[in-house]
């Protein structure tokens, strides 16, 4: 009993970790921690009496996993059309709690999470693990089936990718806020042109509305477009409210009955609005805690 009773402890120091290695690696909180129960089971059943490094064979242990998890994914996804955004992290705008907060470390924005999820399974692997977490090629290698210097090459396109497409948002917080809440003031009395100041020349709308939705899920890219649709979604909502969506200033709409409407998450970029990211799906919101005080 006390053996299984260490085990489970030395696997609890753990458990924040994995958390964030498989969020990265699947964008989604629910299949990150069905990856790190499945950790959980090979753990505790495997001889680990030399292993001189727990951090790191859990590591591994995890990105096996979600290497298979995104492999499955991708021949499930072969026939979908759209974008499937991934999972938002949503909390109360006055701050995560220190569980989401050690979750996001690192700033794991939505915008990001769109991009990883662009990538080849192998390619998503390499740049969470060398780039998000410092592990060696050589382990990563181990992992992907491949040599050292391959690894190198797969983490390499991935952040050719990354660099390119996903933005660097402004960190400050309340200047973030501040921008969203003019966002939502504009949108919600239909000032266009207030709109346009906000958001980026070059601004990127992707809603996710689920795949029974007509038309599914959109890509709208430009600020007028962005501006005529954000005036039409306001005008759907009954209410909206402020919260932090992957840690950054975001919104959150219900309708009349106070159900969730949609979850907003913003990339805020020198002082404009450069990504807009919308999950609508009802099912997949259902899913999500989104207790956000009025």
């Amino acid at each position: 009993m006390k053996e299984d009773e260490a085990l489970a402890g030395w696997f609890e120091a753990h458990r924040a970790h994995l958390r964030a290695v498989a969020y990265r690696m699947l964008g989604s909180l629910n299949e990150a921690e069905d990856a790190v129960q499945e950790v959980w089971i090979r753990f505790s059943g495997a001889d680990t009496n030399g292993v001189s490094n727990l951090r790191g064979w859990l590591t591994t242990a995890v990105a096996r996993v979600c290497l298979d998890m995104l492999r499955s994914r991708r021949s499930r996804r072969e026939e979908l059309v759209g974008v499937r955004l991934p999972e938002p992290i949503v909390s109360d705008a006055g701050g995560p709690d220190p569980e989401t907060e050690a979750l996001l470390a690192g700033s794991v924005g939505l915008a990001l999470l769109v991009v990883l999820d662009s990538l080849a399974p192998a390619e998503r692997l390499a740049f969470v693990l060398h780039d998000m977490f410092g592990v060696p090629f050589q382990e990563i290698a181990r992992v992907v089936g491949r040599s050292p210097e391959a690894a190198r090459q797969l983490a390499s396109r991935a952040r050719r990718r990354v660099r390119g497409a996903a933005p660097s948002p402004d960190p400050d917080l309340s200047r973030q806020r501040e921008i969203v809440d003019a966002f939502l003031a504009a949108a919600r009395g239909g000032d266009f042109d207030a709109l346009l100041r906000i958001l980026d020349p070059d601004v990127v709308l992707r809603a996710d509305r689920g795949p029974a939705a007509p038309g599914g899920t959109i890509v709208i890219r430009g600020a007028r477009a962005a501006a005529h649709q954000s005036i039409h979604a306001a005008r759907a909502a009954s209410e909206t409210r402020a919260a932090l969506v992957n840690g950054a200033a975001g919104l959150v709409s219900f309708d009349e009955e106070g159900q969730p409407f949609s979850v907003l998450g913003f990339t805020v970029a020198h002082g404009k609005i450069v990504e807009i990211d919308v999950l609508a799906d009802p099912e997949r919101l259902r899913a999500l805690d989104l207790k956000i005080p009025e």
